[in-house]
C-alpha cells in the first residue's frame, strides 16, 4: 500500500483514542521535562564548584615540601624494683625552610611557556587581633595584579579594589567572612602576629569573597614585601608560585615537569582539591544516571501503551491484512503513532523542561555567608536539550518497533475466526 495511506490510517488511530494518545505523551513530556531539570541544575551546581575550586587554587602550585626526620633512641632505666624502658624521640628535621631558591630564575623560566599569570608568594600562618578578637588565618603575601590575572580577585571584591592594596602602604584586603568575624570595615586597623610574636598592624582596604568558607573565614591579602618584613626575612624569600595555565587539561602533566625540572614539589589543581573533585564526579555520575532512568520509564509507558493499542485493535489489523494490507504496512502504521507520539511528547518536554529550570534559576539562594551566590546555579547549555528531544525520539521509537513488528505477524484468519 502507499505510505500516505498508512499514515492516515495511523492519524485515524490517534484521533480515535486521544485520552489514550495524550496520556503516551504525557509520558514522554514529563520524562524529557524532568531529564532537563535535573542535568541543568546538578551541571550548574558542578559547574559552580568547579569555577569556584579554579578561581581559589591555582592550576599549578609549586613550594618547598618539608619534611622532617625522626630520630628514635631507646634509654634503658634498670632500677632495683623494675625495668623502665623510655622512648625518647628527637626531631632532627631535615628542612625546616620553606623557601624557593632561585625563584626568579624559575619564574623566568616559567613564563617563556604557554601560561596566562605566574605569581611567587608569601604564606605563612597568623593571628588576627582587633580588640578583643583574636583568630587564627592565613596571610598571603602576594604581587596583586599577578594574583587577580591567576585567580580573578578584582571580580570576588566585595568592598573597595585590588588597586587599593597599592596605594596604601600597610593595606590588607580579608576574606568577607574574617572582616565580619573581626567586626572590622574599611579603613580599620587590624594587628598580625606571627607565631614567633612579631606584629604588624594593618589597614583594610578591601574585603572578597570566593563563596568557600575555608578561604573567607581565614585568608586575607598584602603586598608580599610586607609579610617578608613580618617574617624577618628578605626579598628573596618566597614560599610558593602560583601558575594559571591556558590549558587547564594539561595542569596534571606540567606539574610533573616542573616538580621534575626545578625539585620542588608541584600540585596541579585536581590533586590539590581530590576530595571535592571526587565529589563532583560522584555528582555527575549520578545525575547521568538518573536522568537516564526517567528517559527509560518514559519509554517503557510507550511500549505499554502502543501494546495496549494493538491488543485493542487486532481486529482492525486483520481486517487491513485481509483487505491487502502486508506486514511492512502494519509496522509503517504502528511505529508512524508511536514517533508522532514521541516528537510532540519531546517538543513539549523541551518547552516544560525550560519552564522549570528558569523558574528553579529565578529562585532567590537562601543567604549564605559560606556560599556566594543569588540564585541557584542551573545551566541551559544545547546539547542536553538536543540530547533530550533524540533520545526521546530514539526511545519512543524502540518502544514501538516492537508492538509494531507483533502486529505486523498478526495471523487474520486466525483473529477473524475468534
Amino acid at each position: 500500500m502507499k505510505i500516505g495511506v498508512n499514515i492516515e490510517i495511523a492519524i485515524t488511530h490517534l484521533l480515535a483514542k486521544k485520552r489514550q494518545t495524550f496520556i503516551a505523551m504525557m509520558g514522554v513530556t514529563f520524562g524529557i521535562g524532568m531529564y532537563l531539570l535535573m542535568i541543568s541544575f546538578m551541571t550548574g551546581f558542578n559547574e559552580y564548584l568547579e569555577d569556584a575550586l579554579l578561581s581559589s587554587t591555582p592550576d599549578v602550585r609549586i613550594y618547598n615540601d618539608i619534611k622532617t626526620d625522626y630520630s628514635k633512641s631507646i634509654l634503658n632505666d634498670v632500677t632495683d624494683s623494675a625495668k623502665t624502658m623510655v622512648l625518647v624521640h628527637h626531631p632532627k628535621p631535615k628542612d625546616v625552610n620553606p623557601n624557593i631558591r632561585n625563584t626568579g630564575q624559575i619564574l623566568n623560566d616559567i613564563k617563556k611557556s604557554d601560561i596566562i599569570a605566574a605569581s611567587p608568594q608569601v604564606s605563612t600562618q597568623v593571628f588576627y587581633n582587633s580588640g578583643p578578637v583574636q583568630i587564627n588565618g592565613t596571610l598571603n603575601g602576594v604581587k596583586i595584579l599577578e594574583e587577580a590575572k591567576l585567580t580573578g580577585l578584582g571580580d570576588k571584591m566585595k568592598t573597595g579594589s585590588i588597586e587599593d592594596l597599592l596605594k596604601t602602604d600597610n593595606g590588607i584586603i580579608l576574606g568577607h567572612g574574617l572582616a565580619k568575624k573581626l567586626n572590622v570595615r574599611m579603613g580599620d586597623l587590624v594587628t598580625l602576629a606571627t607565631p614567633k610574636g612579631t606584629a604588624m598592624r594593618f589597614r583594610v582596604v578591601g574585603t572578597f569573597q570566593f563563596g568557600f568558607g575555608s578561604i573567607d573565614n581565614i585568608r586575607s591579602y598584602v603586598n608580599i614585601s610586607k609579610v617578608q618584613q613580618i617574617l624577618g626575612k628578605d626579598n628573596q624569600y618566597i614560599t610558593d608560585i602560583s601558575v594559571k595555565l591556558r590549558d587547564i587539561n594539561k595542569a596534571k602533566i606540567v606539574a610533573a615537569d616542573y616538580a621534575k625540572r626545578y625539585g620542588y614539589k608541584a600540585d596541579d589543581w585536581e590533586t590539590a582539591n581530590a576530595s571535592a573533585m571526587v565529589s563532583i564526579k560522584i555528582r555527575n555520575v549520578m545525575t547521568v544516571v538518573v536522568s537516564f532512568t526517567l528517559l527509560v520509564v518514559a519509554g517503557f509507558g510507550i511500549y505499554n501503551i502502543m501494546n495496549m493499542t494493538i491488543q485493542n485493535k487486532l481486529k482492525d489489523i486483520a481486517i487491513l491484512k485481509a483487505q491487502g494490507f502486508a506486514a511492512n504496512d502494519i509496522l509503517q502504521i504502528f511505529l508512524f503513532q508511536s514517533m508522532v507520539i514521541g516528537f510532540f511528547g519531546a517538543i513539549l518536554g523541551l518547552v516544560l523542561g525550560f519552564l522549570m529550570s528558569y523558574g528553579v534559576w529565578s529562585l532567590p539562594f537562601p543567604s549564605n555567608e559560606m556560599i556566594a551566590i543569588t540564585n541557584y546555579p542551573v545551566t541551559f547549555h544545547l546539547r542536553h536539550y538536543v540530547f533530550g528531544i533524540a533520545f526521546g525520539m530514539m526511545t519512543t521509537f524502540f518502544a514501538g518497533l516492537l508492538p509494531s513488528l507483533k502486529a505486523g505477524k498478526i495471523d487474520p484468519v486466525a483473529i477473524l475466526r475468534g
